[in-house]
């Protein structure tokens, strides 16, 4: 049987200088993200030895949902955010359930 759901681990790494600007951004994405069709699970959380990176968990409903997400305003906002600003590469690892 075929599982269509999304999971996603996500870690960004954000300067030190930048990390509360892009806290914020992120939190701007969490209350619309957890209303959108299809969002099943949106954890934002921090590495505890490494506080300012950012670890984000998401379980999507389908590739299709993982889409709309990424096309929201609020996501791209996001992303455009942390130009300049990360401490080195996000790291996205597609996740599957078994």
């Amino acid at each position: 049987m075929s599982n269509s759901k999304i999971i996603i681990h996500a870690e960004v790494p954000v300067k030190p200088e930048h990390f509360e600007e892009i806290k914020a951004l992120s939190l701007a994405t969490l209350k619309p993200t957890l209303q959108e069709t299809g969002c099943e699970v949106f954890y934002q959380t921090v590495k505890a030895d490494v506080p300012n990176t950012l670890v984000f968990f998401e379980v999507f409903s389908s590739k299709e949902a993982l889409d709309l997400h990424m096309e929201a305003d609020y996501t791209k906002a996001f992303f455009e955010g942390l130009k300049d600003k990360v401490a080195g590469k996000p790291v996205s690892t597609i996740l599957k359930q078994l």
